[in-house]
């Protein structure tokens, strides 16, 4: 019998950090530099954190920087960072759409590396409400997306790729006309032991984004292709909502 727990739950536990080892700091570090040029800044929320590095990074901009994530595996994979002593007490775990701040306590929010589509279209619509509902008037907030003409034109039914102890094998499919994006992933290691799980992410389209954002009170300035700065097309790598409060 299968486990009842969401899949995002299955999905990042303690193995993702070592499986998934190129989401490093230093890409990280890269990242928030691009978003501080584009006016990241003050007391920032690193929405779905993971094991915080981009919230780290933003810490050693000077940022006062937290971070919030649902998976405490992946919370207590931070003390493996790089300086993680300057993340001590920044770090807490929550839920996305319910999330434990008041109204208006961040200058800024960062959603990065895919983590929004998980919860059905009702719990994506909270997650936007909880966001606007925390962002300050006149704040910024920084969606980073898959970029859903590009994934379905782009996507890799099946690949594998070996680590220092284990096996990991992803099969992609999409979903409901092209808006769902399914991965199956299966990780053998070397000791015998497997652990398999799902991955299930709404993909939206921009046009259905800036309506959600703006019946928020949220209004999108700039959508990016890339951390590059390039603009949006079809064939991005990613797209990057550069929104204000």
């Amino acid at each position: 019998m299968g486990s009842l727990a969401p899949w995002y739950e299955e999905a990042f536990r303690s193995d993702y950090r070592r499986v998934y080892a190129h989401r490093d700091l230093a890409s990280a570090r890269s990242e928030v530099s691009f978003l501080v040029e584009r006016g990241l800044s003050g007391r920032v929320l690193d929405l779905c954190c993971g094991f915080g590095r981009h919230t780290l990074a933003m810490v050693e901009r000077g940022l006062d920087a937290w971070g919030i994530d649902l998976s405490m595996d992946l919370l207590r994979e931070a003390g493996a960072l790089e300086n993680a002593e300057r993340l001590e007490g920044r770090l807490l775990r929550g839920d996305a759409a319910a999330l434990p701040f008041r109204d208006a306590s961040f200058d800024c929010v960062a959603n990065l590396f895919s983590s929004f589509g998980y919860f059905g279209e009702l719990g994506d619509a909270r997650m936007l409400s909880e966001i606007a509902r925390v962002t300050k008037v006149g704040g910024r907030v920084f969606l980073d997306l898959m970029n859903p003409a590009f994934v379905r034109a782009n996507l890799r039914a099946e690949s594998s790729r070996e680590g220092r102890d284990f096996l990991v094998r992803e099969t992609r499919s999409l979903m409901e006309g092209g808006r769902r994006v399914v991965k199956d992933v299966e990780l053998r290691f070397d000791d015998g032991g497997i652990r398999r799980w799902r991955e299930d992410v709404r993909m939206y389209e921009e046009a259905e984004l800036r309506g959600l954002l703006q019946g928020r009170g949220l209004r999108v300035e700039a959508v990016l292709g890339d951390f590059d700065g390039s603009t949006r097309s079809e064939a991005s790598p990613r797209m990057i909502l550069c929104v204000r409060r």
